[in-house]
């Protein structure tokens, strides 16, 4: 490993470290509930009179747990990120240069942010009824069993809003997220394939995608958590403005991060498919137009959309049943992810997990397919190359 791996492996490290706190024995598990009631019970000691005489000991809040144990890997995933953009001035600003490494620090490229932000939101946004329909499916799949055009006729008659429903939380949250999810991919893969020196470059795309999946993660989950609520519950809040302040009295700062390990399970899989299949096959679309006589000047548009369709259906089916999961966390009160995922497997089988699928691939489809063309579009504007090109 070269000197310059040192800056990626304490960003892999750290990450790796936030997902493992977030997926370990959290506090809701059905053995630590039991666990944290002995103790609550052992907060009251029984003198001879047989009056109780309680000891200065507030009972363990599970809830309250759930919650708190999310700051962990929250503060660890962004400081991970953070790490990447250190810049180098100050007397103890960058730490390599003052134990004299002389370790170089890469310097991202803003391009990449910004054509994922604005690619992010517009294709998110436009998306919104679809994204609608679907997460009512999810939710509540007794009552919309009967196909995803009745499910659109059906929201249709609540009124003329009902289908954008959740449209300001998904705009800012996803164009954040795209932002933070393409430009840390793009600026990760050439710095993990330096360190790992390999002919094939699978493993750093897929180092690099996990690391800008974990973090986009952290970012999305509060607006995320206020879409889906907007959605499943009329009831809730009629816009982000009101409701994000809402989230927080239910359940406080650390509460609008508390689907984080719902999240990472559906977006890691999600950006690992969307992202390195649309490098591979572009990559390849690329190779069979060189093959055919075609200049990759003339085919950029039909290469871009070929690979970004093809992503499409791999993100939709990885990310499947962590949507659903994602969804069945964000209805319901603060659950863990274990209880969700039990609970959905007892009440409707391991067919649950795949709940919207047809909504989704429109959905998803629709998304990535125009996301991942716009992306090249954006990119090849601010002086990018094309991707796989």
């Amino acid at each position: 490993m070269n000197h310059s791996g040192i800056r990626l492996f304490l960003i892999l490290f750290v990450t790796t470290l936030s997902v493992s706190f977030s997926f370990s024995n959290l506090p809701c598990y059905p053995s630590a509930k039991r666990s944290l009631e002995r103790r609550n019970n052992q907060s009251t000691l029984f003198v001879s009179d047989n009056k109780p005489d309680k000891v200065n000991e507030s009972p363990i809040s599970v809830e309250s747990q759930t919650a708190e144990s999310h700051v962990i890997p929250v503060v660890l995933v962004l400081a991970s990120a953070l790490s990447f953009f250190a810049i180098p001035t100050g007397a103890i600003d960058n730490p390599v240069d003052f134990i004299h490494l002389d370790i170089p620090i890469p310097i991202p490229d803003y391009r990449y942010f910004l054509a994922g932000g604005l690619c992010a939101a517009a294709s998110h946004g436009v998306t919104t009824p679809i994204d609608v329909v679907k997460t009512r499916i999810q939710a509540d799949p007794l009552s919309y069993n009967k196909g995803f055009l009745d499910a659109v006729t059906r929201i249709s008659e609540e009124g003329g809003g009902a289908l954008l429903r959740g449209l300001g939380p998904t705009v800012i949250g996803y164009g954040v997220e795209g932002a933070a999810k393409f430009g840390l991919y793009e600026s990760l893969k050439p710095e993990v394939a330096k360190i790992l020196s390999l002919d094939s470059p699978a493993i750093p795309y897929l180092i690099a995608s996990i690391v800008a999946g974990a973090t986009a993660s952290i970012m999305l989950c509060p607006m995320e958590k206020a879409r889906v609520r907007l959605v499943t519950d009329p009831d809730f809040a009629s816009n982000l403005i009101t409701g994000i302040p809402k989230l927080i009295d239910e359940s406080g700062i650390s509460g609008l991060f508390g689907g984080l390990p719902a999240m990472l399970s559906k977006q890691v899989p999600y950006t690992f498919a969307k992202q390195v299949s649309f490098d591979t096959f572009a990559t390849m679309l690329y190779a069979v137009a060189a093959n055919a006589n075609f200049a990759a000047a003339d085919v950029k548009f039909e290469v871009s959309f070929g690979a970004a369709l093809l992503a499409s259906v791999l993100a939709c089916l990885l990310s499947q049943p962590g949507d659903v999961i994602l969804t069945a966390t964000y209805k319901g009160s603060n659950a863990s992810f274990g209880s969700v995922v039990s609970q959905i497997t007892e009440n409707r089988g391991i067919q649950g997990f795949f709940s919207g699928l047809s909504a989704r691939f429109i959905h998803v489809g629709a998304i990535i397919t125009s996301q991942l063309v716009l992306y090249d579009v954006v990119k090849q504007l601010l002086g990018l190359p094309a991707t796989g090109s």
